[in-house]
């Protein structure tokens, strides 16, 4: 199979995969809370995207967060349009797999949802997470919104000394305006709800990011 061979070096535009021009088939509500994966979302509600690794194991973090009202795996910061999850997996499209999160701002914070996902993976790791490698494992930030491309420089200029003082190398989290996001298949969506024993790769570091404590991340 041609996603057998990976390489853990992005491709350009040139060199990605052709994709497509219709959407791949999602599911169309939340399997944990009926939701809709797709919108319309509450008003005043806000959007965050996030890749930390393995997306299942990713999303049920933040599902399990207070103040998320829906969550949703994909595939973004790639070149391929509605790229497949083995285009994907070839590392030929040059996306990461990501949640994005719908939440309410008035119950959890941007800055809180940064601490969340520095804290549920090892950001120090390139184009890998634990076991797992390949460019599609890499972490990134995508923001939404000037002031979110600002709270995530800010938690991760905080988090680099906190790391290191551990003997962590730098961080790698890339940290981007968001571009397209390509909802993943269905059999995806909330996948360790429906498949409670499925793999999770995830793991943090143990060491606290400062959030909250004197660091601005809003």
């Amino acid at each position: 199979m041609f996603w057998l061979k990976k390489s853990l070096d992005l491709p350009t535009a040139a060199e990605a995969l052709p994709g497509r021009a219709t959407t791949i088939p999602t599911a169309e509500v939340h399997y944990v809370n009926g939701h809709a994966l797709k919108g319309p979302y509450p008003q005043g509600f806000e959007t965050a995207v996030f890749a930390l690794g393995c997306f299942w194991g990713a999303e049920r973090k933040f599902w399990q967060q207070d103040g998320v009202w829906a969550t949703a795996v994909g595939y973004v910061a790639g070149h391929t349009p509605n790229p497949t999850y083995e285009e994907v997996c070839s590392g030929k499209t040059g996306h990461t797999e990501a949640v994005l999160v719908v939440y309410d701002p008035a119950v959890v914070s941007y800055a809180e949802l940064l601490k969340l996902f520095f804290e549920s993976h090892d950001p120090t790791q390139g184009m890998r997470q634990g076991n797992d490698v390949g460019t599609q494992y890499r972490s990134g930030i995508y923001a939404t919104s000037p002031e979110q491309r600002a709270g995530a420089e800010a938690a991760k200029a905080a988090y680099g000394p906190a790391l290191k003082a551990r003997g962590f190398p730098a961080i790698t989290t890339e940290i981007a305006d968001l571009g397209p996001f390509y909802f993943a298949e269905g059999y995806h969506q909330q996948y360790l709800a429906k498949n409670p024993n499925g793999y999770c790769g995830l793991g943090g570091t143990g060491v606290s990011c400062p959030i909250g404590t004197g660091v601005a991340a809003q």
